[in-house]
């Protein structure tokens, strides 16, 4: 099975569709204020990006030309990654997406780490809690995110293993000519 890179690179595109999508929403937002529609679509897209772009903004200035290069050039290395013969850019792409997508989801859940609830004694003693929201969404972004992880790992295993048996081969071949 040879890899194919559009699926490796459907996750982080995934990723920068959500994106990309809460920016163009926000522009709509800006534009349609009175629309119930755009509050709503915004609404569902903001979670999986919030923090992301307020740490954008508040960096780089709130600048959606800025945001716009930003969705490109990632997209242009995710692509790029998932089309070098190396495996271990596409591996890294898949995982740094997985990672961001988990990130976000915890941080729009207003938790420190991505765990279930779960309560522990600070040093002070006072219980704190820590929650992730696994909404349906939420849900199926880390699905399809630790599908892609599994599927570069299946490609990285299974091209380590071609590589191997045609160093053997080549070694027998080798052998016999001696």
């Amino acid at each position: 099975m040879k890899r194919r890179p559009l699926l490796l690179f459907a996750f982080p595109a995934l990723i920068l569709v959500i994106l990309a999508c809460e920016r163009i929403a926000t522009m709509l937002l800006g534009a349609y204020p009175a629309s119930p529609a755009m509050w709503r679509v915004w609404l569902e897209l903001r979670p999986l990006s919030a923090m992301f772009w307020q740490q954008v903004d508040m960096y780089l200035g709130g600048s959606m030309a800025l945001d716009a290069v930003i969705l490109v050039a990632t997209a242009l290395a995710c692509w790029s990654a998932c089309h070098m013969r190396r495996a271990s850019a596409f591996f890294l792409a898949n995982h740094v997406a997985l990672l961001f997508a988990g990130l976000m989801i915890a941080s729009s859940s207003h938790s420190e780490t991505a765990s279930t609830v779960a309560a522990f004694p600070m040093s002070s003693g006072l219980p704190f809690a820590l929650k992730v929201d696994f909404t349906w969404q939420n849900s199926l972004v880390l699905l399809l995110g630790f599908a892609a992880c599994a599927y570069c790992h299946v490609a990285f295993l299974r091209e380590t293993r071609l590589r191997g048996e045609s160093l053997a081969l080549r070694l027998v071949t080798l052998g016999r000519d001696i």
